[in-house]
């Protein structure tokens, strides 16, 4: 089995208060380990996106707690949160979150800026390594609004790729696309996952998808109701 990278002991989370406080987390017990490629599925309102919200230190727990190659993530302050998150997880989204007056470049290098104001020569250049492997050198310097929808989220995989994450958090990152560049996008994570040795936690709806990955986990009432290694299969 490979290394530990994260250990989910007990995570509840509960929205609102007194009598309308709902538990979305009701529990959860889960270790990931270091490489895999692991898709979460689940029922609309299970809990999916909450656990991956926590797991990337974008939302906090109301009980229980996530370690991250041994930091747990209860103890760090907002700042070092955010710093901690920058450089440990990258994320990718159902919509892609670039900046339309920016350069497609400009976008996959903006996590690298993030601390520092600057790219560094040594970033630029993974930066257009990680386009040309996305598809998208020869649209380096278009706006983000100019490209299409499936070029648009290719350009979200090269981002979440530039500083190196140990981890990848996907959430729905092939909802909005036709089935061509659902393939591509999906093949994308599988081969960085595979070169880079990235772990990728994916939710999404699309069992087909889910049951090329790793691992698979159902959620259901914020509880794992299964947990499954499957045969791998490249892409």
């Amino acid at each position: 089995m490979a290394d530990q990278l994260i250990k989910i002991t007990d995570l509840v989370k509960d929205y609102g208060e007194g009598a309308i406080r709902t538990r979305v987390l009701q529990g959860i017990n889960m270790e990931l380990h270091c490489g895999e490629f692991t898709s979460l599925i689940g029922a609309s309102g299970s809990g999916k996106s909450t656990l991956l919200n926590i797991i990337g230190a974008l939302d906090r727990p109301t009980g229980g707690t996530v370690m991250i190659d041994g930091t747990d993530l209860s103890r760090l302050d907002d700042d070092e949160l955010a710093l901690f998150r920058n450089r440990t997880i990258g994320f990718i989204f159902q919509f892609h979150f670039l900046l339309p007056q920016f350069t497609v470049l400009e976008n996959v290098l903006i996590p690298a800026m993030i601390y520092d104001g600057f790219a560094t020569p040594a970033m630029e250049k993974r930066a257009l390594e990680l386009l040309e492997r996305v598809g998208l050198s020869h649209r380096r310097d278009s706006r983000a609004n100019a490209i299409s929808g499936g070029e648009q989220q290719r350009a979200a995989v090269a981002r979440a790729l530039i500083n190196q994450p140990r981890i990848i958090l996907a959430d729905e990152p092939t909802g909005n696309l036709d089935s061509a560049n659902t393939e591509l996008v999906f093949s994308l994570l599988r081969e960085m996952n595979g070169q880079y040795c990235t772990s990728m936690i994916m939710v999404t709806h699309d069992r087909k998808l889910a049951d090329r990955s790793d691992r698979l986990v159902e959620i259901s009432d914020g509880r794992v109701l299964s947990d499954t290694y499957l045969e791998k299969s490249g892409g």
